[in-house]
């Protein structure tokens, strides 16, 4: 199979492999006028200038030009329908889930109740200015990560001095987020002594916490910052080590869904297969989170059917409407979304990039929307607000709690997130280049694989994952977080 016609409604269909000019085309009845690239569509019939180009069984964008049957349907004759305004009602839909047997991974379970599947040592710092001596030490106490600690790791970032206002809030919360995370069995807080992040604000930030794990650490206070802050990681170290691996219910785990460099197969191999996994996991008693608001945009309505009740229904439409402000604030559209790369590997417009995006969020009920920052507190399927910037993103994922962060991508990106970062490649050209980078292969969709069957296996790989075994990403030492900035720096 080369083509596919992903609803019956549509009016263009999406090359599995790349087709000819002059080729007889699998489905329409008609022959390619032209190169179909892998990932990218072709129209199934005449559309009119003016018309919906239809994908998803959802209107992606209106045709600039008549577009013949058999003709490549693109950025050169396709045009975005979106606009800034648009009004939502809800029509609530329930979708059944499959039936899972219990299932369990080997974790760590903390004092707090929580689960972990990871036993790390961190050192968040809380401003930039001391993200030199946070890496010296990370590099420098390597020789602690033994026994049942996982690792150690530095999480250095630009932020937590010369911020005002909101900025300066969402730092200060992000940062005490990853201080919480549950696959960190002890963290270093690390602080400079003049920022304006101070550490009394960010222990009020942080809230309770148990003195075994958590330690703090201000540098001009010590005479020898080095030397402290070894001294206190051996401490963080020891305790760590009293960890050890139990067999936990698979209902313990907090996954989060992102994309990035997406092409045109990712709506139809690994974002849905990520959706099959979503709702097993959901079925089990787990939760999974989905961000990327602005790659929600002109599908939002998929998602807003299945928030449970109207009160969740009211805090998406909020949720979208706020980032749509937030552009429009800086005097940016809300549809200039795809990147290069995106186009280049088949999507082109917001809408075909969303309608490919959501299918991560699965069949199940939206159980509750999340602020930047805030962690998830119900079992099913969560939205995060959130950017679509990856590196922002797969943070945000992390505060919240994600044990880990699924991540499908058809053109590769190497970078990992403080959580384990699982890559799945939308086809399996990409699988076979980047061994380094890819774990698993949704490629294998296009040809021929049940979604259903996908999903399974995702569901296997990821409690191995949650097990210990260790993602391409974490065996790169790929690590970093991105925090979202809006306003002035002083």
């Amino acid at each position: 199979m080369k083509l596919i016609q992903i609803h019956p409604e549509d009016n263009v269909a999406v090359a599995l492999e790349t087709i000819a000019g002059g080729e007889a085309l699998e489905l329409g009845g008609t022959t390619a006028l032209e190169e179909i690239q892998r990932g990218h569509k072709v129209a199934l019939r005449d559309i009119s200038a003016g018309s919906d180009v239809v994908k998803y069984g959802c209107v992606i964008g209106k045709a600039t030009e008549d577009i013949s049957a058999g003709a490549w349907v693109h950025v050169h004759n396709t045009r975005t329908g979106l606009s800034e305004e648009a009004a939502y009602t809800y029509g609530h839909k329930t979708l059944p889930l499959p039936r899972t047997a219990p299932r369990t991974f080997q974790g760590y379970r903390r004092p707090d109740g929580r689960a972990g599947i990871r036993n790390e040592l961190w050192i968040i710092p809380t401003v930039g200015c001391v993200n030199g001596v946070a890496q010296s030490l990370a590099h420098s106490n390597q020789h602690l990560a033994s026994g049942s600690v996982d690792g150690l790791y530095a999480f250095p970032h630009p932020f937590g001095c010369s911020q005002m206002g909101d900025d300066h809030a969402q730092t200060r919360k992000l940062l005490a987020a990853l201080v919480r995370h549950p696959n960190a069995g002890g963290v270093l807080v690390l602080g400079l002594g003049c920022e304006n992040l101070t550490m009394d604000q960010f222990k009020a930030e942080l809230g309770q916490w148990d003195d075994r794990r958590v330690k703090f650490l201000i540098c001009q206070e010590a005479e020898d910052e080095l030397s402290a802050g070894s001294s206190l990681l051996e401490e963080l170290a020891d305790y760590a080590r009293t960890f050890r691996r139990e067999p936990l219910p698979a209902s313990e785990l907090v996954v989060g869904m992102k994309c990035g460099g997406s092409d045109g197969l990712s709506g139809i191999t690994a974002n849905p297969t990520v959706g099959r996994f979503s709702d097993r996991l959901i079925a089990l008693g787990g939760s999974t989170v989905l961000t990327e608001v602005p790659e929600m945009f002109g599908a939002e309505g998929i998602l807003f059917d299945r928030c449970a009740d109207r009160s969740i229904f009211e805090k998406a439409v909020k949720m979208v409407e706020d980032f749509k402000h937030y552009f429009t604030a800086h005097g940016q559209v809300v549809y200039e979304n795809p990147s290069p790369g995106n186009k280049a590997g088949g999507i082109t417009t917001l809408e075909d990039k969303s309608c490919g995006c959501v299918q991560k969020g699965g069949s199940a009920q939206v159980v509750d929307v999340l602020s930047y920052g805030e962690a998830v507190t119900k079992k099913g399927l969560n939205l995060l607000s959130g950017p679509g910037n990856d590196l922002v993103s797969a943070t945000a994922l992390t505060a919240a709690g994600a044990h880990l962060i699924l991540f499908t991508t058809g053109r590769g990106t190497p970078f990992g997130a403080p959580a384990p970062t699982v890559k799945i490649s939308t086809n399996t050209s990409l699988f076979t280049r980047k061994p380094g980078w890819i774990d698993f292969n949704a490629g294998s969709v296009a040809g021929g694989e049940d979604l259903e069957a996908a999903g399974e296996r995702l569901l296997d790989l990821v409690l191995e994952i949650a097990g210990g075994m260790l993602t391409k990403t974490e065996l790169r030492g790929a690590r970093e977080i991105s925090i979202w900035k809006d306003g002035v720096v002083l």
